[in-house]
Protein backbone atom coordinates (compact mmCIF):
# COMPACT_ATOMS: atom_id res chain seq x y z
CA UNK A 1 0.00 0.00 0.00
CA UNK A 2 1.58 3.37 -0.96
CA UNK A 3 0.22 5.97 1.01
CA UNK A 4 1.06 9.77 0.01
CA UNK A 5 0.56 13.04 2.21
CA UNK A 6 -0.09 16.39 1.61
CA UNK A 7 -0.69 19.70 2.55
CA UNK A 8 -0.21 23.74 1.62
CA UNK A 9 1.63 26.53 3.42
CA UNK A 10 2.25 30.13 3.28
CA UNK A 11 3.81 32.60 6.21
CA UNK A 12 4.01 29.74 9.07
CA UNK A 13 5.77 31.84 11.16
CA UNK A 14 4.23 35.18 10.49
CA UNK A 15 0.62 33.68 11.60
CA UNK A 16 1.92 31.08 13.75
CA UNK A 17 0.66 27.64 12.00
CA UNK A 18 1.99 24.60 13.56
CA UNK A 19 2.50 23.20 10.42
CA UNK A 20 5.83 21.13 11.21
CA UNK A 21 3.52 19.10 13.83
CA UNK A 22 1.11 18.84 11.61
CA UNK A 23 3.52 17.06 8.93
CA UNK A 24 5.42 15.01 11.62
CA UNK A 25 2.01 14.01 12.53
CA UNK A 26 1.76 11.87 9.64
CA UNK A 27 5.29 11.35 8.21
CA UNK A 28 5.16 7.57 9.83
CA UNK A 29 2.24 7.22 7.99
CA UNK A 30 2.93 8.25 4.28
CA UNK A 31 5.98 7.34 2.16
CA UNK A 32 5.96 10.84 0.66
CA UNK A 33 4.10 14.22 2.04
CA UNK A 34 3.69 16.65 -0.76
CA UNK A 35 3.95 20.45 0.58
CA UNK A 36 2.79 23.39 -1.86
CA UNK A 37 4.81 26.28 -0.52
CA UNK A 38 3.16 29.74 -1.24
CA UNK A 39 5.93 32.75 -1.78
CA UNK A 40 5.90 34.08 2.29
CA UNK A 41 6.97 37.07 4.13
CA UNK A 42 8.84 34.51 6.77
CA UNK A 43 11.07 31.28 6.79
CA UNK A 44 8.13 29.22 6.05
CA UNK A 45 9.78 27.22 3.17
CA UNK A 46 13.08 27.18 5.23
CA UNK A 47 11.25 25.38 8.02
CA UNK A 48 9.71 22.57 6.00
CA UNK A 49 12.56 21.86 3.89
CA UNK A 50 13.75 20.94 7.69
CA UNK A 51 11.49 18.65 8.79
CA UNK A 52 12.53 15.66 6.68
CA UNK A 53 14.63 16.28 3.61
CA UNK A 54 13.95 12.59 2.67
CA UNK A 55 10.33 12.18 2.44
CA UNK A 56 8.94 15.76 2.04
CA UNK A 57 8.88 16.88 -1.56
CA UNK A 58 8.46 20.69 -2.46
CA UNK A 59 6.93 22.95 -4.84
CA UNK A 60 6.95 26.54 -4.31
CA UNK A 61 3.42 28.41 -5.43
CA UNK A 62 2.52 31.48 -5.98
CA UNK A 63 -1.03 32.55 -4.46
CA UNK A 64 -3.60 34.56 -6.99
CA UNK A 65 -4.53 36.97 -4.32
CA UNK A 66 -6.83 39.33 -6.45
CA UNK A 67 -9.72 35.82 -5.19
CA UNK A 68 -11.63 37.03 -2.15
CA UNK A 69 -14.62 35.24 -2.16
CA UNK A 70 -15.18 31.94 -0.16
CA UNK A 71 -11.68 31.29 0.36
CA UNK A 72 -11.10 29.68 -3.05
CA UNK A 73 -7.54 30.40 -3.11
CA UNK A 74 -6.77 28.13 -0.01
CA UNK A 75 -8.82 25.00 -2.58
CA UNK A 76 -6.59 25.80 -5.12
CA UNK A 77 -3.48 26.02 -3.36
CA UNK A 78 -5.01 21.95 -2.09
CA UNK A 79 -5.74 20.86 -5.52
CA UNK A 80 -1.74 22.01 -6.75
CA UNK A 81 -0.24 19.82 -3.52
CA UNK A 82 -2.93 16.59 -4.56
CA UNK A 83 -1.46 17.54 -8.22
CA UNK A 84 1.97 16.62 -7.00
CA UNK A 85 1.35 13.08 -5.84
CA UNK A 86 1.87 10.04 -8.07
CA UNK A 87 -0.67 8.24 -9.95
CA UNK A 88 0.34 4.76 -8.36
CA UNK A 89 -0.62 6.09 -4.66
CA UNK A 90 -3.24 4.13 -3.06
CA UNK A 91 -4.42 6.77 -0.66
CA UNK A 92 -3.64 10.57 -0.16
CA UNK A 93 -3.33 11.87 3.53
CA UNK A 94 -4.40 15.82 3.84
CA UNK A 95 -3.42 17.28 6.43
CA UNK A 96 -3.82 21.06 7.04
CA UNK A 97 -1.43 23.68 8.95
CA UNK A 98 -3.19 23.99 12.18
CA UNK A 99 -4.39 19.79 12.33
CA UNK A 100 -2.38 17.29 13.64
CA UNK A 101 -2.82 12.99 14.32
CA UNK A 102 -2.11 11.50 17.54
CA UNK A 103 0.07 8.67 17.15
CA UNK A 104 -2.41 6.54 19.33
CA UNK A 105 -4.31 6.30 16.34
CA UNK A 106 -2.11 4.99 13.24
CA UNK A 107 -3.00 1.56 13.33
CA UNK A 108 -6.67 2.45 13.43
CA UNK A 109 -5.63 4.74 10.28
CA UNK A 110 -3.57 1.78 8.52
CA UNK A 111 -6.34 -0.81 9.53
CA UNK A 112 -8.65 1.66 7.54
CA UNK A 113 -6.81 2.25 4.58
CA UNK A 114 -5.56 -1.34 4.05
CA UNK A 115 -9.30 -2.31 4.65
CA UNK A 116 -11.08 -0.34 2.11
CA UNK A 117 -7.89 0.26 -0.15
CA UNK A 118 -9.06 -1.80 -3.54
CA UNK A 119 -13.42 -1.15 -2.69
CA UNK A 120 -14.48 0.82 -6.06
CA UNK A 121 -16.77 2.28 -3.67
CA UNK A 122 -15.05 3.84 -1.16
CA UNK A 123 -13.70 7.27 -2.32
CA UNK A 124 -12.34 8.55 1.49
CA UNK A 125 -12.44 8.23 4.87
CA UNK A 126 -13.88 10.24 7.21
CA UNK A 127 -12.19 11.62 10.51
CA UNK A 128 -14.25 13.30 13.90
CA UNK A 129 -12.57 16.71 14.78
CA UNK A 130 -11.77 18.29 18.18
CA UNK A 131 -11.36 22.00 17.76
CA UNK A 132 -9.30 23.69 20.83
CA UNK A 133 -10.04 27.37 21.55
CA UNK A 134 -8.29 29.53 23.77
CA UNK A 135 -5.93 27.31 25.03
CA UNK A 136 -4.82 23.15 24.86
CA UNK A 137 -7.65 22.85 27.58
CA UNK A 138 -11.12 23.63 26.16
CA UNK A 139 -12.41 22.19 23.24
CA UNK A 140 -15.46 23.65 21.35
CA UNK A 141 -19.04 22.01 22.32
CA UNK A 142 -21.24 24.09 20.23
CA UNK A 143 -23.05 22.48 17.06
CA UNK A 144 -20.97 25.50 14.87
CA UNK A 145 -18.30 23.56 15.04
CA UNK A 146 -17.76 21.19 12.09
CA UNK A 147 -17.77 17.47 13.61
CA UNK A 148 -16.22 15.54 10.29
CA UNK A 149 -14.31 15.90 7.46
CA UNK A 150 -12.58 13.80 4.96
CA UNK A 151 -8.80 13.44 5.34
CA UNK A 152 -7.83 10.61 3.29
CA UNK A 153 -8.92 9.83 -0.49
CA UNK A 154 -8.17 7.51 -3.33
CA UNK A 155 -5.57 9.22 -5.92
CA UNK A 156 -7.79 9.98 -8.61
CA UNK A 157 -8.17 13.06 -11.72
CA UNK A 158 -11.94 13.21 -10.49
CA UNK A 159 -11.28 14.47 -7.24
CA UNK A 160 -11.00 18.06 -6.24
CA UNK A 161 -10.18 20.51 -3.07
CA UNK A 162 -14.29 21.80 -2.61
CA UNK A 163 -15.10 25.37 -1.84
CA UNK A 164 -12.44 26.69 0.52
CA UNK A 165 -10.39 23.04 1.08
CA UNK A 166 -12.30 22.37 4.07
CA UNK A 167 -13.34 19.06 2.33
CA UNK A 168 -13.25 17.29 -1.57
CA UNK A 169 -15.76 15.93 -3.74
CA UNK A 170 -15.53 14.62 -7.80
CA UNK A 171 -16.84 15.88 -10.88
CA UNK A 172 -19.18 17.44 -12.00
CA UNK A 173 -19.64 17.73 -8.26
CA UNK A 174 -20.60 15.33 -6.34
CA UNK A 175 -20.22 14.38 -2.32
CA UNK A 176 -17.67 11.42 -2.04
CA UNK A 177 -18.37 7.71 -0.92
CA UNK A 178 -16.59 7.88 2.53
CA UNK A 179 -16.03 5.60 5.55
CA UNK A 180 -16.00 6.64 9.04
CA UNK A 181 -12.26 6.00 10.75
CA UNK A 182 -12.51 6.07 14.48
CA UNK A 183 -9.88 8.68 14.65
CA UNK A 184 -9.53 12.17 15.64
CA UNK A 185 -8.28 15.36 14.10
CA UNK A 186 -6.84 17.58 16.87
CA UNK A 187 -7.62 21.22 15.45
CA UNK A 188 -5.74 24.01 17.03
CA UNK A 189 -6.63 26.72 14.40
CA UNK A 190 -8.08 28.91 17.70
CA UNK A 191 -5.17 28.41 19.83
CA UNK A 192 -2.54 31.26 19.82
CA UNK A 193 -1.45 34.09 21.46
CA UNK A 194 -4.31 36.95 21.64
CA UNK A 195 -2.13 38.80 19.12
CA UNK A 196 -1.29 36.55 17.08
CA UNK A 197 -4.94 35.03 16.73
CA UNK A 198 -6.29 38.78 15.65
CA UNK A 199 -3.60 38.99 13.21
CA UNK A 200 -4.33 35.43 11.52
CA UNK A 201 -8.16 36.69 11.75
CA UNK A 202 -7.35 39.66 9.71
CA UNK A 203 -5.71 37.64 7.24
CA UNK A 204 -7.80 34.49 6.58
CA UNK A 205 -10.86 36.67 6.59
CA UNK A 206 -9.01 38.98 3.57
CA UNK A 207 -9.08 35.26 1.55
CA UNK A 208 -13.09 35.68 2.05
CA UNK A 209 -14.06 39.31 1.91
CA UNK A 210 -13.60 42.59 0.09
CA UNK A 211 -12.01 45.67 1.72
CA UNK A 212 -15.57 46.99 2.87
CA UNK A 213 -16.89 43.94 4.79
CA UNK A 214 -13.59 43.65 6.42
CA UNK A 215 -13.71 46.96 7.60
CA UNK A 216 -17.21 46.85 8.93
CA UNK A 217 -16.87 42.91 10.20
CA UNK A 218 -12.80 42.49 11.90
CA UNK A 219 -12.22 44.55 15.28
CA UNK A 220 -9.68 47.24 14.17
CA UNK A 221 -7.78 46.14 17.52
CA UNK A 222 -3.96 44.35 18.18
CA UNK A 223 -5.92 41.50 19.96
CA UNK A 224 -8.18 38.77 19.94
CA UNK A 225 -11.03 38.30 22.40
CA UNK A 226 -11.62 34.74 23.64
CA UNK A 227 -14.64 35.62 25.81
CA UNK A 228 -17.02 35.67 22.57
CA UNK A 229 -17.32 31.97 22.97
CA UNK A 230 -20.77 30.10 23.35
CA UNK A 231 -19.72 26.59 24.82
CA UNK A 232 -16.32 24.69 25.88
CA UNK A 233 -15.70 21.41 27.37
CA UNK A 234 -12.81 20.82 29.25
CA UNK A 235 -10.21 18.50 27.44
CA UNK A 236 -8.56 15.55 29.82
CA UNK A 237 -7.02 13.24 26.90
CA UNK A 238 -3.68 13.82 25.91
CA UNK A 239 -2.00 15.80 23.14
CA UNK A 240 -0.37 14.59 19.96
CA UNK A 241 3.44 14.33 20.59
CA UNK A 242 4.33 16.33 17.82
CA UNK A 243 2.46 19.37 19.65
CA UNK A 244 4.22 19.13 22.71
CA UNK A 245 6.94 21.69 21.94
CA UNK A 246 4.42 24.01 21.20
CA UNK A 247 2.46 23.50 24.45
CA UNK A 248 5.28 23.78 26.51
CA UNK A 249 5.88 27.17 24.95
CA UNK A 250 2.31 28.67 25.36
CA UNK A 251 3.05 32.35 26.73
CA UNK A 252 -0.46 33.50 27.30
CA UNK A 253 -3.34 32.27 30.02
CA UNK A 254 -6.63 31.52 28.94
CA UNK A 255 -9.14 30.36 31.58
CA UNK A 256 -13.15 29.85 31.06
CA UNK A 257 -16.00 28.78 33.03
CA UNK A 258 -17.63 25.63 31.55
CA UNK A 259 -20.97 26.29 33.44
CA UNK A 260 -21.58 29.49 32.00
CA UNK A 261 -22.96 28.92 28.27
CA UNK A 262 -24.22 30.90 26.16
CA UNK A 263 -25.80 28.10 24.11
CA UNK A 264 -29.02 29.42 21.75
CA UNK A 265 -32.11 27.59 22.42
CA UNK A 266 -31.87 26.11 19.06
CA UNK A 267 -28.64 24.63 20.11
CA UNK A 268 -29.52 23.41 24.03
CA UNK A 269 -32.52 21.99 21.92
CA UNK A 270 -29.99 20.14 19.30
CA UNK A 271 -27.60 18.78 22.58
CA UNK A 272 -30.71 17.59 23.89
CA UNK A 273 -31.95 15.14 21.03
CA UNK A 274 -27.99 14.08 20.59
CA UNK A 275 -28.24 12.63 23.64
CA UNK A 276 -30.99 11.11 23.62
CA UNK A 277 -30.62 9.80 20.06
CA UNK A 278 -27.11 9.28 19.83
CA UNK A 279 -27.36 11.41 15.86
CA UNK A 280 -26.38 14.88 15.43
CA UNK A 281 -29.03 16.94 14.48
CA UNK A 282 -28.96 19.01 11.53
CA UNK A 283 -25.10 18.84 11.09
CA UNK A 284 -24.12 20.22 7.30
CA UNK A 285 -22.28 16.91 6.00
CA UNK A 286 -20.10 17.26 2.51
CA UNK A 287 -19.67 13.66 2.07
CA UNK A 288 -22.02 10.60 1.73
CA UNK A 289 -21.29 8.24 4.15
CA UNK A 290 -21.14 4.73 3.93
CA UNK A 291 -22.44 1.74 6.49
Amino acid sequence: MKVSGFTFIRNALKYDYPVEAAIRSILPLCDKVYVAVGQSEDDTLALIRSIDPAKIIIQETEWNNSLREGGRVLALETDKAYAMIPEDTDWCFYIQADEVVHESQYKVIRDAMELWKNDSHVDGLLFSYRHFYGSYDYIGASSSWYKNEIRIIKKRNDIFSYRDAQGFRKHPNQKLNVKAVDAFIHHYGWVKHPEKQQLKQQYFHSLWHDDSWMKKNIPNTHTFDYSNIDNLEKFNGTHPTSIIPWIENVNWSFEHDISKSKLTFKDRLKKTLQRITGKSIGIYANYKLLK
